[in-house]
């Protein structure tokens, strides 16, 4: 897995966990689990055109099989984010609910804006697209043809 149950305690404290979980390490692996799936699911392209504009194609097996300090610092910290929301969601014991909402919508945001391209991290690996330069074509012109006049 892409992240690791030492890397929880930066969102969450271990009393808060022991007390939601009441010390069942698998709610925090189902946790991490969906949080992965999750941010693959935005940084994964599919078979929409729109995919096809430019934007970063991300190799998201090499960036969710990478471990220890290969592992991009952000999209770890956003994984801890996701993952707490996880498990807050099955109980809020002695954790302000508002907060953690707000923290795991920004990390939403972030990653939308990631899958779109509208910001970039230079640090994760991307892949080129054989179908975009099978099927690259040329740019089109434009325009109308000069005024044809009887002489």
């Amino acid at each position: 897995m892409f992240l690791q149950l030492s890397d929880i305690g930066t969102t969450i404290y271990n009393y808060q966990f022991e007390q939601i979980s009441d010390g069942d390490e698998n709610i925090i692996i189902q946790a991490m689990a969906s949080a992965e799936e999750e941010m693959r699911s935005y940084l994964s392209g599919n078979s929409k055109k729109e995919w096809s504009d430019g934007r970063p194609k991300y190799d998201v097996e090499a960036i969710f099989t990478a471990s220890g300090t290969a592992r991009n610092a952000l999209l770890v910290r956003h994984g801890c984010t996701l993952t707490k929301w996880y498990i807050v969601e099955l109980c809020n014991a002695d954790i302000l609910y508002e907060t953690a909402k707000e923290r795991y919508d920004r990390a939403i945001t972030w990653l939308k804006q990631l899958s779109k391209g509208e910001i970039n991290l230079s640090t994760l690996p991307t892949v080129q697209d054989p179908e975009a330069t099978e099927n690259e074509t040329s740019p089109f012109i434009y325009g109308s043809r000069e005024k044809f006049t009887h002489e």
